[in-house]
């Protein structure tokens, strides 16, 4: 990842935050890594998942594996998402993963569960502060646990689909959980706008549980 400084994505305007929700450009995001130490671990693999007037654009989805270069999984990490080293062989490079993320990431709000792990590794790869991911995610975890409360905070992603009627084929594969995560979203999101009558983009930004004890 050394040399010239990679091309951040635009972000969406301020005045779309304050755009009904449905009417925005989402993309659901996940990755798997070597780790997540997030000052040494690389991403090994990712899936993006477009959505457009509150729909999932399936054609849009993406998956790629990328090499970590010179960072081994962790044989944790291969338990979790069984993507070994020599799978990787012949793998797109960070500087191409960068590249093709930045394309689908442009001008359109992240979607995460446990987010804070996605803008971690975007930091370290597009080389910029983690807040600046931060400011335009929507956390799924977040608003699964302002809809709930506490007793979800142990739950996890394949759990939460679970219980919501998502279904889910491929557990810690990055673009089975992007999708889940992006379907999640949109059944999550839509029970919130009912009960609380949120209806923006801004709405949903807002929405955090920092009381809740976090995790992936």
């Amino acid at each position: 990842m050394r040399g010239r400084r990679p091309t951040r994505p635009p972000r969406p305007s301020r005045r779309a935050w304050g755009q009904p929700w449905r009417d925005a450009d989402y993309v659901a995001l996940d990755f798997e890594a070597t780790g997540l130490d997030l000052s040494r671990d690389r991403i090994i693999s990712f899936g993006t998942v477009p959505i457009r007037m509150g729909r999932i654009e399936v054609g849009g989805c993406r998956y790629r594996m990328v090499d970590p270069e010179g960072r081994v999984p962790s044989p944790r990490s291969v338990t979790v998402h069984g993507i070994r080293p020599v799978d990787l062989r012949g793998a797109r490079s960070q500087a191409s993963a960068v590249r093709e993320l930045g394309d689908a990431l442009a001008d359109r709000f992240l979607v995460a569960w446990y987010g804070r792990v996605e803008a971690g590794f975007l930091s370290a790869m597009f080389r910029v502060s983690a807040d600046r991911w931060t400011r335009t995610m929507i956390d799924v975890r977040d608003l699964m646990l302002a809809l709930e409360g506490s007793q979800a905070e142990e739950r996890s992603l394949t759990a939460a689909a679970t219980r919501y009627g998502v279904p889910v084929a491929d557990p810690h594969h990055a673009l089975d959980d992007a999708l889940v995560t992006a379907q999640l979203f949109l059944v999550v999101a839509e029970r919130l706008v009912r009960r609380d009558g949120l209806a923006t983009v801004g709405d949903l930004m807002r929405v955090r549980a920092p009381s809740a004890r976090r995790g992936h």
